[in-house]
């Protein structure tokens, strides 16, 4: 991912004259999110406005312009540990997931963004909650639903088989493995949250549809991120979510094309076929074979046995496992 994690654990490293953290808490699930895009997208992705400068940019700017009237120097580092900073501060504790809970708003949920600010004035600690709030009646919920078994015990968790992880910082090719059980993910994941028993009460409440995400709807739809090119990713995709840039929208291609095979929706099966014909990148042609052969039934067997004649390497390896694996469809 880039990021310098030893580093960050050393706020001098980022400030030379640090002397304290100070900690804000954002609540990034505030309003409903069209469920069609949450089949798809982590809820904190939904209303990202870190690049478009909006809501939370103007709320930092302006503490950190409070901190500055003050004669106080901050600095907003994106490496530095936030929620171990947050726990250090007392705001939160753990979840067996490795998220973080606060301990004031989305009601006591883990739908918060905590922000560390390394600042030039010392000031007195709070007392720090690290520690895991998990109840033991919650029977490990979070262990049990993750589908592709990311964690392997409690706070402990191997990000190379996490779902967000893979969907926006994984290497090459998503592992065949781990493909089906990836679902319909397109970038982040919220499993772990939805199914954990100190998430429930807010996900009981009511909320007023988040307009902005309702207007986002279109431009997220599979068969667009399938066919995305430069210039719409850039105007219309990345300032939401901006984890992957221009340079990796066959990642963005590769992740449609799997939660398309997961949907087991035929309809899907010509926007696969045009994607296999059309994209040169051999990643997402691979992906679109898998995926047709995961939908199955003679509409994709057609077009893969097609493609089979004329590919050869990965690809081909592709196709025959799609047309082996699927063969029961057929």
């Amino acid at each position: 991912s880039g990021l310098d994690l030893i580093a960050g654990t050393d706020p001098k490293s980022i400030l030379p004259e640090a002397k304290s953290i100070i900690v804000i808490m954002e609540a990034y699930f505030r309003e409903a999110f069209p469920p069609s895009l949450e089949r798809h997208f982590g809820r904190c992705y939904l209303d990202d406005d870190r690049m478009t400068k909006g809501r939370l940019a103007k709320r930092v700017k302006a503490f950190r312009a409070f901190l500055r009237e003050n004669g106080i120097h901050s600095k907003v580092p994106f490496h530095l540990p936030h929620r171990m900073a947050a726990a250090r501060a007392g705001m939160g504790t753990f979840g067996k997931n490795c998220l973080f809970y606060s301990r004031k708003v989305a009601a006591h949920g883990s739908w918060v963004l905590p922000i560390a600010l390394v600042v030039d004035r010392e000031f007195e600690p709070d007392e720090p909650t690290i520690e895991v709030g998990c109840p033991d009646w919650c029977k490990n919920a979070c262990m049990a639903a993750c589908p592709t078994g990311a964690l392997v015990g409690p706070r402990r968790i191997n990000p190379r088989r996490c779902i967000s992880y893979l969907t926006y910082f994984g290497g090459e090719m998503t592992p065949r493995e781990l493909r089906a059980p990836m679902g319909l993910c397109v970038y982040g994941c919220d499993r772990c949250q939805n199914v954990c028993p100190r998430n429930a009460p807010w996900l009981a409440r009511e909320l007023k549809m988040n307009e902005k995400a309702a207007g986002m709807v279109e431009d997220f739809r599979l068969e667009k991120l399938l066919g995305v090119d430069k210039a719409w990713f850039t105007e219309r995709i990345w300032p939401h979510m901006f984890y992957m840039s221009a340079a990796d929208l066959w990642r963005w291609k590769m992740n449609a094309a799997r939660a398309m095979g997961n949907t087991l929706d035929e309809t899907y099966i010509p926007h696969l076929t045009l994607a296999f014909r059309r994209e040169s990148d051999e990643r997402v042609k691979a992906m679109a074979a898998w995926a047709l052969g995961r939908i199955g039934g003679p509409a994709a067997k057609q077009p893969l046995t097609a493609f089979l004649a004329k590919s050869a390497g990965s690809i081909r390896s592709e196709i025959l496992a799609a047309l082996e694996g699927a063969s029961r469809r057929f």
